[in-house]
């Protein structure tokens, strides 16, 4: 018996576990994709997979739906993999250990992937469910939606004949998410020559922020590590003759970062160290109210790795203190809502190369293309080069939407109160799938996960139960 097996609802809570027992981090997804394959094909149902690991499902309609339109469920299959320190789980070869406390559903010592597992649950008990009532079903599971939706950039639409999609890919409860921000990761790239220079090297480390997700949470003015990084070696170089040697922070381009460290030769230490010590008790002051927990720290290292030259260091510590982050525009339709902004969330330094990852968002094509080019000038002009990966448009909200009123009308019955419908500064699915099947009415939603992304992200049961009925009932009114 399964450690989820006496949930309800049960065949969703045991698919769930069984997914969990399959590493499915992303770029990790060929076992999970012909997992799902093999749940079709042991129901007999026309099914498809392509070469990124991208599975659609299709279940016939039950008697007395079939000449209502088709509806599409669609989630994805990979999930953030992250793990406590000291966890000695390999999460690209083992399963997740689960666990339950009370209404919570989390597993040990790891992220528990509910973002989006869930949505792979939902959809294939939908599909073995011979008692429920629903039209032509499509189920699209794509993969590596957390490193840029690249699954759904090269998904082939033409089996599906939907038009109305449920995206099962939100977590939170009561909230029906009906359009969204387009976006771009861009990696700017510094070229770097490296020389020999004497001095006393130093590691300087900007720790204890809070970070957050680059989209949801770009607003609430929280500190950025590699741009509080890029304010102290500017104010060390300042106070005395300096060479980077490299610099790192963060780890994923959709997380704001909440660490940072740099390597560095200076020619007067005691200088370098008071010039970082003011600064930093400046920036202490500057996010005591979103980041209480922030820390630097310089202290004397050594490397064998050569410093870059005077030129090259000043090249970079501009391109640190220059590159746009943050909230770049707010919107003027929708109040509270941003339009535009960036996230340097990602520094990476390699012998001969510099790079900064920034996570590019707007619900404008032309702003999105506006921060892009700020970021090419700039990198240009320092002799470096832009790259442009995993683009994706915005979800445009339809004032006119079938799909929105239904599910308005199913929870109001359900719950006895209003959800609350919204556009959100973050990326889904639901614009590329929308790009591809033109005239697509589309609502995302989902159940309560708490701290997704994280160690201690945790899935709520009587949230998975209330969504799994809300779900239900909108498939058996999709007439």
């Amino acid at each position: 018996m399964g450690i989820l097996s006496n949930l309800e609802p049960k065949r969703v809570f045991e698919i769930f576990e069984e997914m969990c027992a399959i590493p499915h981090g992303s770029t990790n997804t060929k076992a999970i994709s012909d997992w799902c394959v093999a749940f079709g094909e042991k129901l007999g149902l026309e099914h498809y997979q392509d070469e990124a690991n991208n599975v659609i499902l299709i279940a016939p309609a039950t008697p007395g739906y079939e000449d209502a339109p088709a509806v599409i469920l669609q989630g994805h299959v990979d999930m953030v993999c992250e793990k406590e320190a000291g966890c000695a789980k390999d999460m690209d070869k083992e399963g997740l250990d689960l666990f339950v406390d009370g209404d919570l559903v989390g597993a040990k010592g790891t992220t528990l992937g509910g973002d989006d597992g869930i949505a792979v649950a939902m959809a294939l008990a939908a599909l073995e469910d011979t008692t429920l009532q629903h039209p032509r079903l499509e189920v699209v599971l794509t993969t590596d939606e957390e490193i840029g939706m690249l699954g759904a950039a090269v998904l082939d639409v033409t089996p599906l004949q939907g038009r109305t999609m449920l995206n099962i890919d939100s977590e939170e409860e009561g909230i029906f998410t009906v359009g969204c921000a387009g976006g771009s990761s861009v990696f700017c790239h510094l070229p770097l020559i490296r020389e020999e220079f004497a001095g006393e090297t130093l590691a300087v480390r900007v720790s204890g922020l809070v970070g957050g997700h680059s989209g949801v949470e770009i607003n609430k003015g929280r500190a950025n590590a590699d741009v509080l990084l890029g304010r102290l070696l500017r104010a060390m170089s300042a106070a005395t003759e300096l060479r980077l040697v490299s610099a790192e922070g963060g780890s994923k381009g959709n997380a704001i970062p909440t660490a940072a460290t740099a390597v560095v030769t200076v020619a007067d230490g005691s200088a370098a160290r008071k010039a970082a010590e003011t600064l930093a008790a400046e920036l202490k002051k500057e996010y005591r109210i979103t980041d209480p927990g922030l820390t630097v720290a310089v202290e004397t290292v050594e490397t064998k790795s050569l410093p870059m030259d005077e030129v090259t260091t000043g090249k970079a510590l501009c391109m640190l203190t220059c590159l746009p982050n943050g909230v770049q525009a707010m919107s003027m339709d929708i109040p509270g809502l941003v339009q535009t902004s960036l996230n340097i969330g990602i520094l990476k330094c390699g012998d001969d190369e510099m790079t900064a990852v920034c996570s590019v968002r707007s619900s404008v094509a032309s702003q999105k293309q506006m921060v892009r080019d700020r970021l090419r000038c700039l990198t240009e002009q320092l002799g470096g080069r832009v790259d442009v990966v995993g683009d994706y448009p915005a979800w445009e909200y339809l004032p006119d939407s079938p799909l929105r009123e239904r599910m308005i009308e199913v929870y109001r019955e359900q719950y006895g109160k209003e959800p609350v419908v919204e556009t959100v500064h973050a990326g889904l699915e639901c614009g590329l799938l929308g790009e591809k099947l033109p005239g697509l009415d589309c609502v995302s939603f989902g159940p309560d996960l708490t701290d997704i992304h994280t160690p201690r992200e945790r899935m709520h049961i009587a949230s998975v139960q209330r969504t799994w009925k809300l779900l239900c009932e909108v498939l058996k009114r999709s007439k």
